[in-house]
């Protein structure tokens, strides 16, 4: 019986589940970078969050601590910071959040955001 080219042999049976388990770790990677990543950017956004809401209740004479942990996250506000710089007529909000991590041996700088209102007198 002739072969066509085509036709497998008996000892290539398995090899592409062999190829993909080789490669699955690089895609696991990949993925779990693309999260961090993404994590990295909503950590971002919320600490700008965070900064002009404690800002906001700074300029109206209250404490700006806790409106600036309520504007973040529940799983995010436990590593949340703020603190506050009267100036005359403004007053600033610095809000330090850290980054949690989901790929082992990648840590990151904590995120700071600033935002300044006006005092409402």
């Amino acid at each position: 019986m002739p072969q066509t080219p085509y036709a497998r042999r008996p000892r290539d049976r398995g090899q592409v589940a062999v190829e993909y388990l080789g490669f699955l770790p690089v895609l696991l990677v990949v993925a779990m970078a693309a999260v961090q990543l993404g994590l990295v950017a909503y950590t971002a956004q919320q600490a700008g969050t965070a900064a002009r809401a404690g800002a906001r209740s700074a300029s109206l004479d209250r404490e700006a601590g806790p409106a600036c942990t309520a504007a973040v996250s529940d799983w995010l506000a436990d590593g949340t910071s703020c603190e506050g710089y009267p100036g005359g007529d403004e007053v600033t909000v610095t809000a330090t959040i850290y980054i949690p991590s989901i790929v082992p041996g990648w840590n990151f700088d904590p995120v700071r955001k600033t935002a300044t209102m006006p005092v409402d007198h």
